[in-house]
C-alpha cells in the first residue's frame, strides 16, 4: 500500500483523506518513512530552506488560544514590549544574513498589529533590504488587504498565519477568533501577491484525523511552507500538563505531510527541544526546512549547528 501511494503521487496524484488515515495506521514505518523521504527527494530535490525570527512584539495578546505564552488571558511571566527597536532588530537580522540564512520574519503577539506598528516596522524592514541580501516574512495576526499590501510594499514577501489544526480542534482551543479569519487573512495575502507560509502544532490532544485535515487544507490552499510545531507546554498554559507525543507519531505525521504535500517546505518549527533525539529521522521523513535560533518565548536550535547537520546530510542551503 506505501508504495502504491507513493506511485501514486510520483505520477502526479493526490493523496486523499482515506488514503492519509490508511498511511498513518500502516504497520511498517521504516517503510513510511522512506518512502515520504523519495517523494521530498522527487518533487523539492535537496535544497533546505531556512529561515529566522524575532520577537517583534511580545506579550500582551487579547486572544485566549490555548497553547500560547503570549496570551494575556493567562499567567505565563512572558516577556512584554510594545515593539523591539530598530537597531537591535536589524542587527539580529545582520547576522542571519551573514549566516546565510534565507529568510527573516518579524513575529508580533496580538490579535493584529497596528497600523503605526506596521509602518514602523516597513521601515526596519526598508533598511534591511538596503544594507544586506536576506529574505523578508512577516507574521502580524489577522491583518487586511490594505496592511499586507503596505508589507508587501516594503520588501516582505512572504505571511505567516498558522491554521494550527483542523477546524473542528481548533474551535476546542481558541474562541477569540476563528480558523475562518485566518483563512481569510491567508487568502488577502495571496491576493497581493506575497507567498503563504501556514501549518500547525502537534500533539494538543488532536487526532492523526485533526493532523490530516490540516494536511489537506494547507494543500487546498496553495501553501508551500508549512510550519510543524510540536507543541512545549508552557507553565500557566492550559496545556502546561499535555504528555509529549511518541517518536513515531511525530514522524508517522511528518510522512502523511510529504505524502499530502510533496513539493512543500515541511519546517522544523517550535519545540525543537522535544524532538532533537529525532531531527535526523524527521529530515529522511520528508523535512527540508527549519526556523533557525531562538523561537519566541522557547530556546530554539543554534544556527551554525543546523546548517552543519544539513549539509551533512546531503542537502545544500543555496537556493539553485
Amino acid at each position: 500500500m506505501i508504495e502504491k501511494l507513493k506511485q501514486k503521487v510520483f505520477e502526479g496524484g493526490q493523496i486523499t483523506r482515506e488514503e492519509a488515515l490508511a498511511l498513518a495506521a500502516a504497520g511498517d514505518k521504516a517503510a513510511l518513512y522512506a518512502a515520504a523521504g523519495e517523494i521530498r527527494d522527487r518533487f523539492a530535490g535537496r535544497y533546505f530552506d531556512t529561515c529566522s525570527i524575532v520577537n517583534a512584539r511580545s506579550g500582551r495578546c487579547s486572544e485566549n488560544c490555548k497553547w500560547c505564552a503570549q496570551s494575556a488571558v493567562f499567567k505565563t511571566h512572558v516577556q512584554e514590549y510594545e515593539l523591539i527597536d530598530e537597531e537591535s532588530c536589524v542587527e539580529l537580522a545582520r547576522l542571519n544574513a551573514k549566516y546565510k540564512v534565507n529568510k527573516f520574519s518579524f513575529v508580533t503577539s496580538g490579535r493584529a498589529l497596528s497600523d503605526k506598528n506596521i509602518d514602523r516596522l516597513c521601515g526596519y524592514a526598508e533598511r534591511i533590504k538596503r544594507e544586506m541580501n536576506i529574505n523578508l516574512c512577516a507574521s502580524m495576526g489577522l491583518l487586511s488587504k490594505e496592511q499586507l499590501r503596505r508589507l508587501k510594499e516594503s520588501g516582505i514577501t512572504r505571511y505567516h498565519c498558522n491554521l494550527e489544526s483542523s477546524p473542528r480542534f481548533f474551535a476546542t482551543l481558541c474562541s477569540s477568533h476563528t480558523l475562518e479569519e485566518k483563512i481569510q487573512t491567508i487568502r488577502a495575502a495571496q491576493e497581493v501577491g506575497m507567498e503563504v507560509c501556514s501549518g500547525g502544532i502537534i500533539g494538543m490532544g488532536e487526532t492523526m484525523e485533526d493532523r490530516v485535515e490540516l494536511a489537506l487544507t494547507v494543500r487546498e490552499l496553495g501553501v508551500k511552507s508549512i510550519p510543524m510545531n510540536v507543541l512545549n507546554p508552557i507553565p500557566g498554559t492550559p496545556l502546561e500538563g499535555m504528555p509529549p507525543l511518541a517518536d513515531d507519531e511525530v514522524l508517522t505525521t511528518v510522512a502523511v505531510f510529504r505524502f499530502i504535500n510533496p513539493d512543500a517546505f515541511l519546517r522544523f518549527a517550535g519545540g525543537r527541544v522535544l524532538i532533537a533525539h529525532i531531527e535526523e529521522k524527521a529530515i529522511k521523513a520528508g523535512i527540508n526546512s527549519a526556523i533557525l535560533g531562538d523561537m519566541l518565548t522557547t530556546v530554539g536550535s543554534k544556527v551554525m549547528e543546523d546548517m552543519e547537520k544539513v549539509q551533512r546530510l546531503g542537502f545544500t542551503i543555496e537556493n539553485e
